[in-house]
């Protein structure tokens, strides 16, 4: 917690950089909120700078290229700017810097038996599977139909993944996952 406010605090410069190039560039609110599933499946609001257009009423699946995504939010999402905000979750102690990311409740409800694990672990900025999957959304450009691989491919993989987070997660191996998401 105490390296989230260190961390606002240092990159307060490229949250205001950030704010109004999106201000000047996008219509409507500089922020994204979205309810997601947090430790012990409990509700909050992830806050992430926004990234696409406004009321798109599009998948929570998102693809490399899609007209819902600006080009400011496009450049934001590749180098996970966008995710900056999450910083504020984690002050407020609803995420933690590494874990599994949180998801909407319609996945969290998908979970069964053993999987549930991953439920009581604080979601992450950043994690295993995140890591994996940085290439998440050219990935899901590449296929016929994305929601349908990300179902049935990129998710039960990702729980799998966090799955073992779960079991063997430490504070050196937490370590190692931030170094490798800031310096890939």
């Amino acid at each position: 917690m105490l390296a989230s406010a260190l961390g606002l605090i240092v990159l307060s410069p490229v949250f205001l950089i950030i704010a109004v190039l999106i201000k000047l560039r996008m219509p409507g609110p500089v922020l994204f909120k979205q309810k997601r599933m947090g430790k012990n499946n409990r509700p909050f609001t992830i806050i992430k700078f926004r990234s696409m257009t406004v009321d798109h009423h599009g998948s929570t699946i998102s693809v490399k290229g899609e007209s819902r995504i600006t080009p400011l939010g496009a450049f934001l999402r590749k180098h996970k700017l966008d995710e900056l905000p999450e910083l504020w979750n984690v002050v407020k102690g609803e995420m933690s810097l590494v874990g599994p990311r949180p998801d909407t409740r319609e996945y969290t409800e998908r979970l069964v038996d053993e999987e549930r694990l991953i439920l009581q672990l604080r979601p992450g900025i950043t994690g295993p599977a995140s890591l994996k999957y940085a290439n998440e959304e050219e990935l899901l450009a590449g296929v016929k139909d994305p929601v349908r691989y990300n179902d049935e491919v990129l998710w039960p993989d990702k729980v799998r993944i966090n799955l073992d987070y779960y079991h063997h997660r430490s504070f050196l191996r937490d370590i190692q996952i931030i170094l490798k998401t800031i310096l890939p």
